[in-house]
């Protein structure tokens, strides 16, 4: 049995949860707003709705080594005062024009540009925020129970998103988006990070340190491995609920019902790990403890592919959430308290970008396999690579000593 690290008895700072709950507000405004946007050109056929989630995606996952290093550079804090701003200007133009004259396409997807840019700058320095704010030794507990937050509002953003349009439409989505910014940008005034950007004279070419973070990361004990861990994780992970979940539940007549059944239980299987480590805290072992994690993951898919039953399908979720939470709150911190701290705004924008190119290929890889063969064997496939990436971990020295 592991020995957290974090003394239960010591309270996160104020500063850290007032920013919390504004950072988790946002993200409800945003949650909605993407759907509304979704929704308003799925009215003009597939082709301009795949253009509008395109255009949002695409600039996000160019911009991230360039947005981490302007964090690092100016600071966090600067950085996302800026971006709040402009959001909040976005919304209330896409607020005011969807009144006027609708949704047509080429409005939606210069929003979706403005937004995906904007959050390429935006998340790294928003992913620096709990150590610019926590002391190094509360740093899991408070990332855990940002995860816990976070995967909340991915629960319920897009069904309220569903609601907002279906009764208000797409101007309502684009004002709550707007006022869940202004309360976050209201927060960013009050409170104060820990460390200092660079003073000018230090600064290289923006190109350059784009790069040094990539070279940090890889070069930084730890780093480089849990990145790939993270990354191998991510792509087989995720698309199981939105890939494999649907699939599976057409396949055995579970309905869309069952199917929002399992993707609720995951989650919530994932929010009550998180719960429970920021109350207690990382055990010391993380490494391993993250190692055995993913492997219980890989075990749940089995369990779900092999039992073809609703009843043996949520038992095989409900570890997977569990133990997707365990994953998460132990090398999560890892990456982020091994950063020097010139750089944290850069790893995390590289840890980003190694998720969003690993779903990028993993994503249609697997929904390939299910559509050739059965949704099972694509189930298999991810439950097998999850199990051989926790066998990677454990053979790897690097990951084996890491230690909260």
């Amino acid at each position: 049995m592991t020995t957290p690290v974090d003394t239960p008895r010591k309270s996160l700072p104020r500063s850290y949860l007032l920013w919390l709950g504004g950072a988790l507000t946002s993200q409800l405004g945003d949650a909605v707003l993407y759907f509304a946007l979704g929704w308003a050109a799925s009215v003009h056929g597939g082709v301009a709705a795949g253009l509008v989630l395109t255009s949002i995606a695409l600039p996000r996952t160019l911009l991230l080594l360039l947005g981490g290093a302007v964090g690092d550079r100016v600071g966090a804090r600067r950085v996302m005062i800026i971006g709040d701003a402009v959001m909040i200007g976005v919304a209330l133009l896409l607020a005011i024009t969807t009144t006027w004259i609708g949704a047509p396409v080429l409005l939606l997807v210069v929003a979706g540009l403005i937004v995906g840019t904007n959050d390429a700058f935006y998340l790294p320095s928003s992913g620096s925020m709990p150590r610019q704010l926590v002391e190094d030794e509360l740093v899991g507990r408070a990332l855990a129970l940002r995860q816990s937050g976070s995967q909340l509002i991915s629960v319920i953003g897009a069904p309220l998103g569903g609601v907002l349009v279906a009764f208000a439409g797409v101007p309502a989505a684009a004002w709550l988006d707007a006022v869940t910014f202004g309360i976050v940008l209201v927060v960013l005034v009050r409170v104060r990070p820990r460390f200092a950007p660079p003073p000018p004279a230090q600064r290289k070419h923006i190109a350059r340190e784009a790069l040094d973070g990539v070279r940090i990361a890889f070069t930084t004990a730890g780093l480089g491995p849990a990145l790939l861990l993270v990354a191998g994780a991510a792509g087989f992970i995720l698309p199981f609920s939105s890939i494999l979940i649907p699939l599976l539940a057409r396949e055995h007549a579970w309905g869309a019902t069952g199917a929002g059944v399992l993707v609720g239980v995951q989650a919530a299987g994932t929010i009550v790990t998180t719960l429970i480590v920021s109350k207690r805290g990382v055990g010391t072992r993380a490494g391993l403890i993250a190692v055995g994690g993913l492997a219980a993951v890989g075990l749940g898919q089995f369990v779900v592919g092999l039992t073809g039953t609703m009843p043996g399908a949520v038992a095989g979720v409900l570890l997977m959430g569990l133990a997707s939470g365990v994953f998460i709150t132990h090398l999560n911190p890892v990456l982020l308290k091994a950063a020097p701290p010139e750089y944290l705004a850069r790893v995390q924008a590289l840890l980003a970008l190694v998720q969003s190119v690993t779903l990028l290929i993993t994503n249609n890889a697997i929904g390939t396999v299910a559509h050739a063969f059965r949704p099972e064997t694509a189930v298999y496939g991810c439950a097998a690579v999850l199990l051989g990436c926790a066998g990677a971990g454990l053979a790897s020295g690097a990951i084996r000593r890491i230690t909260d």
